[in-house]
């Protein structure tokens, strides 16, 4: 296996990180609005705020080394994406720093106020909406490299099905990821009234989330044929995937086994991610850069490796650490203990 794909697999494992810990933090900040605006925050409030608590810190980890490797793995990407995704990530990197600035003002006790309740949810959903154009771009058709001036052609992506399918689908899932986590969560806390909400939550949003994946797989037919050749091809991950969905939905629909549908929905998306990787592999910008143009040097690749590699197996037993002490500890889940 070449330093490219390690690479390029080491930061895929990132971002699905990310993926994971993120779309239950932003889900929760929606739901946590919502439950405000419809007069049930009484129901869940304490169960969202008891996994916030000791998480929402260390959340943009996963982001901070995906964007820090990727320019490092493979610095042509500064090039076509630095100039090209400035306004984009601009208004990613703001809407982080009010999210920062709801979480500092809960957590240091300060009065609570609506409005930053209302951008705590809004940014909930305007964050991973605005990241997934990374995802948009990466397709084609979108930037314009004429006379060695990288452009970003904003009336094509505004106007592109494709482009805002993309968002939709990242919102909805999103919701779905958080909900699943939150059920689960309630029913480790035996909160019977959050439960029973959050449940609903989770069945609200399961069927939004694959029919948006279905949707996006029909659009990007239009957007690059030889990625959606490519798709058709490993079939059977996606099918894989739906199938997991399929279980972790009954289950949650049944009521019961809410851990068990978590870990599913959980695979679900690891399958269907890495899917989406393969399949779009070797390019990181359709069809101007793959993952060989402009690759690192052998000694900073290896590096990079090393010490990505590490940083991986120092945070995941940090999470589990955080998990144990905290999200999972019996008397902290049912508010016992601070």
């Amino acid at each position: 296996m070449s330093y490219e794909v390690v690479g390029i697999t080491v930061l895929w494992s990132f971002l699905y990180g990310y993926l994971i810990v993120a779309s239950v933090d932003f889900g929760a900040g929606f739901f946590s609005y919502y439950s405000k605006a419809t007069k049930k925050n009484h129901v869940i409030h304490n169960i969202i705020q008891r996994y916030l608590s000791p998480v929402w810190e260390i959340t943009n980890v996963f982001l901070v080394f995906f964007f820090i490797g990727i320019v490092g793995f493979f610095p042509s990407t500064a090039y076509y994406y630095g100039t090209a995704l400035l306004v984009p990530g601009s208004i990613a990197i703001i809407l982080l720093a009010l999210r920062g600035s709801y979480y500092a003002f809960a957590t240091y006790g300060a009065k609570e106020s609506k409005f930053y309740s209302f951008l705590y949810g809004a940014t909930g959903l305007l964050i991973p909406a605005s990241l997934t154009t990374v995802l948009t771009i990466s397709e084609g058709g979108y930037i314009s490299n004429e006379n060695g001036t990288v452009e970003l052609l904003y009336r094509d992506l505004f106007t592109s099905p494709y482009s805002w399918s993309v968002v939709i689908l990242a919102i909805v899932s999103v919701l779905f990821i958080s909900a699943t986590f939150l059920t689960f969560y309630a029913s480790r806390a035996q909160d019977t009234n959050a439960l029973k909400l959050l449940r609903k939550y989770a069945l609200t949003w399961s069927l939004p989330s694959i029919v948006m994946g279905v949707i996006v797989l029909m659009l990007l037919r239009a957007q690059n044929i030889e990625h959606y050749q490519n798709i058709l091809d490993i079939w059977w991950v996606f099918a894989i995937s739906f199938v997991l969905f399929a279980v972790a939905t009954f289950l949650i629909w049944k009521g019961k086994k809410y851990g068990t549908a978590f870990i599913l929905i959980m695979v679900q998306y690891l399958t269907a991610f890495f899917g989406y990787g393969v399949s779009h592999f070797p390019y990181l910008l359709y069809p101007y850069l793959t993952i060989y143009d402009g690759f690192t040097s052998e000694p900073m690749a290896i590096a990079l490796i090393i010490a990505f590699i590490g940083g991986l197996f120092l945070l995941i037993p940090s999470l589990l650490l955080i998990m144990k002490l905290f999200l999972f500890d019996a008397d902290y889940v049912q508010g016992k203990r601070k």
